[in-house]
């Protein structure tokens, strides 16, 4: 095995003394510009990396920054959305020379446990955190720990609250000072996203259609955008005055098997609906395949929306209508947040872009007769 080349070593080949070589690459003071290039260039062509451990024990940042999904792993291996959103974390984080650090875990105690040992260890110097819950005891235990963090998928902000992270002092102070200790600074910043207006585009584009009995196949009960996406189903349903017997949710784990079940369940109903909503492609993929199995045309009886726009969606036949939204940039601003926080910016609130329903051939008026 390769031995992994030292301070030693670069001091030998730069022609200086160790401690020359410790001012250069920690960027202290006590060499000369030329000296410390020098000392830096011959680090490089030596493939020397800094010692993560040692530079944690002296205070130093860790160079990296973790990311936990709390969710059950066999609904991640097919859906595209934290695909996408890890290449848009990746693409900031490796061009600033960051590693992230990832890890599935069972349940939301077990990612507290991640972030405590992480904590403990120094493994990481802030965090991503994905899924808001509604009842969330992750951003208490971040600034328990002090531990920089981003919450991506928060709600847009309401009136009087910051946003669009152009002044992050006052996104900051949309957290009531009560919701913190004082002794502590706040530490968690946020990434938002439109869920209430994305789904009041869908229910305009299927009312518009004529639809007035539609099914939102949603996901993980307890996640704050699964509620976000009920609700203003709801309200939106409501506002055109269909009731909960004609506009309802039901709630699935994400994975197609669940996606597929729900479709039959609903599907087989004295009065089935004429449209289904899915929130994210694998269960609208699923969806149309029940549908074509159960001989029920797509869109000629049945209309199908996907939350989530990817090739599955694309290449289905016939082609899904979904919600077009640019996830890698999700990914982005999260990780760009990050990095701003921990280079001294205060924690401030940014707002993803609004998602755009791109209608296809999956959706048509319904039936006459309907």
């Amino acid at each position: 095995m390769a031995r992994r080349p030292t301070i030693k070593d670069i001091a030998r080949q730069a022609g200086v003394s160790e401690s020359a070589v410790s001012f250069a690459l920690n960027g202290r003071p006590g060499v000369s510009q030329d000296t410390r290039a020098r000392i830096r260039r011959v680090a490089e062509e030596l493939g020397w990396q800094p010692n993560s451990a040692a530079r944690a024990l002296s205070g130093e940042r860790s160079g990296a920054v973790g990311l936990v999904l709390a969710r059950p792993a066999h609904t991640l291996g097919v859906e595209s959305f934290f695909l996408q959103l890890v290449s848009g974390i990746q693409e900031v984080l490796s061009a600033a020379r960051t590693a992230l650090l990832f890890q599935v875990v069972e349940d939301i105690d077990a990612e507290c446990a991640v972030y405590r040992r992480w904590w403990a260890e120094r493994r990481v110097d802030g965090v991503l955190v994905v899924d808001p819950r509604t009842s969330d005891p992750r951003p208490a235990l971040l600034e328990t720990l002090a531990l920089p963090a981003v919450t991506i998928g928060e709600a847009l902000p309401q009136d009087g609250e910051g946003g669009g992270g152009t002044d992050p002092a006052a996104a900051t102070s949309a957290v009531p000072s009560a919701a913190r200790p004082s002794a502590r600074p706040a530490v968690l910043s946020s990434v938002r996203a439109d869920d209430a207006g994305a789904m009041a585009q869908v229910l305009e584009h299927l009312h518009g259609l004529g639809h007035r009995r539609i099914v939102h196949v949603a996901g993980l009960p307890g996640l704050a955008h699964t509620v976000r996406r009920m609700e203003s189903l709801s309200t939106e349903a409501a506002r055109r005055g269909l009731g909960p017997d004609q506009v309802r949710s039901v709630l699935t784990d994400y994975s197609d098997a669940e996606g597929a079940a729900a479709t039959r369940r609903v599907l087989a109903e004295p009065e089935p609906p004429t449209a289904l909503v899915y929130d994210n492609d694998v269960m609208a993929v699923a969806g149309s395949a029940v549908a074509a199995e159960l001989g029920i045309p797509v869109p000629g009886r049945l209309s199908i929306v996907a939350w989530d726009d990817s090739a599955l969606c694309r290449v289905t036949h016939p082609r899904l209508t979904a919600l077009v939204r640019d996830t890698a940039g999700f990914g982005r601003l999260a990780a760009e947040e990050l990095l701003a926080v921990l280079a001294g910016d205060p924690p401030g609130v940014r707002i993803s872009e609004r998602p755009r329903l791109e209608p296809r051939e999956s959706t048509a008026p319904p039936p006459a007769h309907t």
